[in-house]
């Protein structure tokens, strides 16, 4: 079986894709599209206020000293808004396979309050070619951990900062 450009997280309501679907107007329009959450840099279409979606941009590389976790708080208030206002949202990132997979894992923890193990198990069986970076599975616990709630003022994030600045500066 083939990769697939997007994946069904909750039907009619969330998916899970790569660039090429954020880019497709017809995959889009096909699971009528409303929001979408762009977990990259790379510009696409929808960006423009002309295309009618509501857009949000995470710019994380994908890599493992990425902070994503700061992030995750209003991201999944974006999808959750966008899910309660009957909108339809699609999370990407270049290839779909960890940056967008751990924003959407975040997000069933968000709202189901499922811990890390069991919403990155939740996404890999929507999405099978899914790999989450060290990284990334280490924030979705430490997400857990600051009770969906990570900001600079939280000493469990603050730790973490300090830990991965301390690593990137080879102290």
């Amino acid at each position: 079986m083939g990769w697939k450009n997007v994946d069904t997280i909750i039907e009619g309501k969330l998916y899970l894709g790569n660039i090429h679907a954020a880019r497709s107007p017809r995959s889009l329009s096909e699971r009528n599209i409303s929001h979408i959450v762009s977990v990259c840099n790379d510009p696409i279409p929808s960006e423009l206020p002309e295309s009618g979606i509501t857009f949000l941009r995470i710019p994380v590389e994908d890599v493992d000293t990425a902070d994503l976790l700061i992030h995750m708080p209003t991201v999944c208030q974006f999808i959750d808004r966008a899910i309660q206002a009957r909108g339809v949202v699609l999370v990407h990132c270049l290839q779909g396979l960890s940056r967008s997979a751990a924003v959407v894992a975040a997000y069933l923890m968000y709202t189901k309050r499922m811990d890390a193990t069991n919403a990155m198990d939740a996404v890999r069986k929507a999405r099978e070619q899914v790999w989450f970076n060290a990284g990334f599975q280490e924030q979705l616990v430490l997400f857990e951990l600051c009770r969906y709630a990570p900001s600079p003022s939280c000493g469990i994030y603050r730790s973490w900062r300090q830990r991965v600045s301390n690593a990137l500066q080879g102290s």
